[in-house]
Protein backbone atom coordinates (compact mmCIF):
# COMPACT_ATOMS: atom_id res chain seq x y z
CA UNK A 1 0.00 0.00 0.00
CA UNK A 2 2.01 3.14 -1.10
CA UNK A 3 1.94 6.43 1.35
CA UNK A 4 -1.22 9.16 1.34
CA UNK A 5 1.09 11.87 1.70
CA UNK A 6 3.46 13.82 0.32
CA UNK A 7 6.70 15.77 0.89
CA UNK A 8 10.13 16.21 0.65
CA UNK A 9 12.20 12.79 1.84
CA UNK A 10 12.81 14.83 5.72
CA UNK A 11 8.85 15.21 5.65
CA UNK A 12 7.88 12.14 4.58
CA UNK A 13 10.88 10.52 7.33
CA UNK A 14 9.28 12.16 9.79
CA UNK A 15 5.44 11.48 9.28
CA UNK A 16 6.14 7.86 8.78
CA UNK A 17 8.10 8.00 12.08
CA UNK A 18 4.76 9.57 13.84
CA UNK A 19 2.57 7.11 12.59
CA UNK A 20 4.70 4.65 13.93
CA UNK A 21 5.25 5.96 17.33
CA UNK A 22 1.54 6.70 17.63
CA UNK A 23 0.83 2.95 16.66
CA UNK A 24 2.99 1.50 18.96
CA UNK A 25 2.30 4.09 21.85
CA UNK A 26 -1.89 3.29 20.97
CA UNK A 27 -1.11 -0.51 21.06
CA UNK A 28 0.74 -0.50 24.17
CA UNK A 29 -1.51 2.13 25.92
CA UNK A 30 -4.55 0.12 24.62
CA UNK A 31 -3.53 -3.12 26.22
CA UNK A 32 -2.39 -1.51 29.98
CA UNK A 33 -5.51 0.30 29.55
CA UNK A 34 -7.58 -3.36 29.37
CA UNK A 35 -5.60 -4.60 32.16
CA UNK A 36 -6.58 -1.96 34.49
CA UNK A 37 -10.12 -2.58 33.25
CA UNK A 38 -9.82 -6.06 33.61
CA UNK A 39 -9.52 -4.59 37.55
CA UNK A 40 -12.46 -2.31 37.25
CA UNK A 41 -10.33 1.04 36.98
CA UNK A 42 -10.01 3.33 33.40
CA UNK A 43 -6.28 3.89 32.51
CA UNK A 44 -6.93 7.39 34.87
CA UNK A 45 -7.81 6.23 37.13
CA UNK A 46 -5.15 3.32 37.31
CA UNK A 47 -2.98 6.44 36.66
CA UNK A 48 -4.19 8.21 39.88
CA UNK A 49 -3.50 5.13 42.35
CA UNK A 50 -0.02 4.48 40.94
CA UNK A 51 1.12 7.90 41.54
CA UNK A 52 -0.70 7.89 44.95
CA UNK A 53 1.34 4.41 45.71
CA UNK A 54 4.70 6.30 44.57
CA UNK A 55 4.50 9.80 45.65
CA UNK A 56 2.45 9.98 48.13
CA UNK A 57 -0.45 12.45 48.50
CA UNK A 58 -0.91 15.35 46.69
CA UNK A 59 -3.25 17.88 45.90
CA UNK A 60 -5.35 17.28 42.66
CA UNK A 61 -3.57 19.89 40.49
CA UNK A 62 -0.42 18.36 41.45
CA UNK A 63 -2.12 14.99 40.66
CA UNK A 64 -3.34 16.24 37.31
CA UNK A 65 0.48 17.60 36.55
CA UNK A 66 1.89 14.00 37.33
CA UNK A 67 -0.64 11.82 34.89
CA UNK A 68 -1.00 14.56 32.01
CA UNK A 69 -5.07 15.25 32.99
CA UNK A 70 -7.06 18.39 33.31
CA UNK A 71 -7.88 19.42 36.33
CA UNK A 72 -11.93 18.99 35.27
CA UNK A 73 -11.28 15.42 33.91
CA UNK A 74 -9.17 14.38 37.09
CA UNK A 75 -12.56 15.86 39.41
CA UNK A 76 -14.55 13.07 37.76
CA UNK A 77 -11.37 10.06 38.16
CA UNK A 78 -11.25 11.07 41.64
CA UNK A 79 -14.85 11.25 42.71
CA UNK A 80 -15.28 7.77 41.35
CA UNK A 81 -12.24 6.44 42.94
CA UNK A 82 -13.45 7.58 46.19
CA UNK A 83 -16.55 6.45 45.45
CA UNK A 84 -15.53 2.86 45.20
CA UNK A 85 -13.65 3.65 48.39
CA UNK A 86 -10.18 3.90 46.93
CA UNK A 87 -8.94 7.63 47.80
CA UNK A 88 -10.18 9.71 50.09
CA UNK A 89 -9.60 13.69 50.14
CA UNK A 90 -8.57 15.03 53.10
CA UNK A 91 -8.01 19.20 53.91
CA UNK A 92 -4.79 20.38 53.00
CA UNK A 93 -3.44 22.46 56.39
CA UNK A 94 -1.11 24.53 54.01
CA UNK A 95 -4.12 25.46 52.05
CA UNK A 96 -8.14 25.89 53.26
CA UNK A 97 -9.08 25.65 49.57
CA UNK A 98 -7.35 22.24 49.13
CA UNK A 99 -7.46 18.71 49.46
CA UNK A 100 -5.04 16.20 49.92
CA UNK A 101 -5.83 13.12 47.94
CA UNK A 102 -4.68 10.48 49.67
CA UNK A 103 -4.83 6.49 49.04
CA UNK A 104 -7.17 4.13 51.56
CA UNK A 105 -6.04 0.91 52.70
CA UNK A 106 -8.20 -0.83 49.85
CA UNK A 107 -6.92 1.41 47.56
CA UNK A 108 -3.26 0.43 48.56
CA UNK A 109 -3.74 -2.98 48.54
CA UNK A 110 -5.71 -2.85 44.91
CA UNK A 111 -2.78 -1.19 43.18
CA UNK A 112 -0.20 -2.65 45.00
CA UNK A 113 -1.61 -6.32 43.78
CA UNK A 114 -1.79 -5.28 40.26
CA UNK A 115 1.13 -2.90 39.30
CA UNK A 116 3.65 -5.64 39.00
CA UNK A 117 1.53 -6.98 36.07
CA UNK A 118 2.01 -3.48 34.84
CA UNK A 119 5.38 -3.05 34.72
CA UNK A 120 5.85 -6.77 33.80
CA UNK A 121 3.99 -6.06 30.68
CA UNK A 122 5.77 -2.81 29.90
CA UNK A 123 9.70 -4.96 30.42
CA UNK A 124 8.23 -7.01 28.13
CA UNK A 125 6.68 -4.65 25.03
CA UNK A 126 10.33 -2.74 25.96
CA UNK A 127 12.26 -6.34 25.65
CA UNK A 128 12.39 -6.11 22.07
CA UNK A 129 14.88 -3.05 22.64
CA UNK A 130 18.53 -2.64 23.65
CA UNK A 131 19.04 -1.06 27.12
CA UNK A 132 21.26 1.04 24.37
CA UNK A 133 18.14 1.59 21.93
CA UNK A 134 16.11 2.30 25.37
CA UNK A 135 18.19 4.79 26.29
CA UNK A 136 18.42 6.44 22.49
CA UNK A 137 14.33 5.86 22.23
CA UNK A 138 13.42 7.73 25.71
CA UNK A 139 16.21 11.12 24.79
CA UNK A 140 14.53 10.80 21.25
CA UNK A 141 10.88 11.22 22.59
CA UNK A 142 12.36 13.68 25.19
CA UNK A 143 13.82 15.77 22.58
CA UNK A 144 10.46 15.79 20.89
CA UNK A 145 8.36 16.42 23.57
CA UNK A 146 10.37 19.91 24.10
CA UNK A 147 10.12 20.67 20.74
CA UNK A 148 6.50 20.26 20.91
CA UNK A 149 6.54 21.91 24.01
CA UNK A 150 4.04 25.16 24.86
CA UNK A 151 6.68 27.38 23.95
CA UNK A 152 7.16 26.49 20.21
CA UNK A 153 5.30 29.01 18.20
CA UNK A 154 2.55 27.69 15.73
Amino acid sequence: MGKKYSGDSLQIAATDAYVKLMRAADTVQNHLARNAENHGLTISQFGVLEALLHLGSMRQNELAKKILKSGGNLTRVIDNLEKNGLVKRTPDPEDRRAFQINLTEKGTELISSIFPQHMDDIYRFFSVLSEKELTTLASFCKKIGIEAGPHTPN
